[in-house]
């Protein structure tokens, strides 16, 4: 509900949006899955650059930053950390001399699914939870929220007065 500036809204009001339950959602996400993964010695970070790059074998640098939701600066060091593991190899692009695509190596395949094996646990327990028709709701409604969020526009006037 849209509040005039007379009347702050309430923390009802604000901690009720739906954009501040999907970032308490992340939050509580990061703080479950990290530290059964990094027992492992994977970050989420690193999880999610091995499963992109599972998924899309063959991945470039800067396709890998953009599935990822990064810039190319911040997943070079993550895909460096993954080379000196062993666990990703960088191989010639067939057709661009100076592009380089990612794939796992035996090793990562297995630090993949080893970490998978972790977040499938956490998600079983989601469905579990929530029970199936909840469970399959909650990501159908997650997907619209991903597919609408781009057609927002912000209120006219505002980025010209500071607000």
């Amino acid at each position: 509900m849209l509040h005039d500036a007379s009347t702050p809204p309430d923390d009802i009001d604000v901690l009720g949006r739906v954009g501040s339950l999907l970032r308490r959602a992340d939050l509580a996400l990061l703080a479950t899955k990290e530290p059964p993964l990094r027992r492992l010695g994977v970050s989420g970070s690193l999880y999610s650059v091995l499963m992109n790059i599972q998924v899309a074998p063959g991945l470039t640098g800067a396709e890998l930053a953009r599935v990822v939701g990064v810039t190319p600066q911040a997943i070079a060091p993550l895909v460096a950390k993954l080379v000196d593991r062993g666990w990703i190899e960088r191989r010639p692009h067939p057709r661009h001399a100076n592009v380089q695509e990612l794939h796992l190596t035996d090793s990562g395949r297995r630090e993949a699914a080893a970490a998978d094996r972790v977040l499938a646990h956490l998600e079983d327990h989601l469905r579990r939870s929530l029970g199936d028709e909840d469970h399959r709701r909650l990501r159908e409604l997650l997907g619209r929220v991903i597919e609408l969020l781009p057609a927002w526009t912000p209120p006219v006037g505002q980025e010209q007065d500071g607000r």
